[in-house]
């Protein structure tokens, strides 16, 4: 009996699918639901509207899922494109240093040493010695090592 009334009323089958897949991506929320279930609801309408047979309703049904995702990757890629790159030294904390300026706490030996920066010490090179209390600016990360070069008051 809800196999003849299924197959009587297609439209319903394609509804309810429909239903069910949105619901189902609303628990899920990856996306991976929402265009089929788009897709199912629009095929059930126009069964609905006009009716057809369950083989051409399953060929609209793929054709709409693929299209639905089609221009959901069209409009994200071109969103992405539109928006501003993110900070690319975000966990790059020696890249964030680039530019700064500090003042030695000990003095550098064979033009090595290391730097208070914040709550922490960094590996310094600077091209010659220098000694405590030198102004000095990041000119250079490589690896770990900060290279600094000393700057005038």
């Amino acid at each position: 009996m809800i196999a003849a009334l299924l197959l009587e009323h297609t439209h319903l089958a394609w509804l309810t699918l429909g239903g069910l897949l949105l619901a189902a991506e609303m628990l899920g929320g990856n996306g991976y639901l929402l265009w089929s279930g788009v897709a199912a609801v629009l095929t059930g309408l126009v069964a609905w509207v006009i009716p057809f047979g369950w083989e051409w309703q399953g060929v609209l049904f793929a054709i709409l899922t693929m299209l639905a995702a089609w221009l959901w990757w069209q409009w994200l890629s071109h969103r992405v494109k539109q928006q501003k790159p993110a900070d690319a030294s975000l966990n790059l904390r020696g890249q964030q240093l680039m530019g700064r300026r500090f003042q030695l706490d000990t003095a550098l030996i064979n033009g090595r040493g290391h730097m208070r920066v914040g709550d922490s010490s960094w590996p310094v090179s600077a091209g010659t010695d220098l000694p405590a209390g030198t102004r000095v600016e990041v000119i250079a990360v490589e690896g770990i090592t900060l290279h600094i070069k000393a700057i005038s008051k």
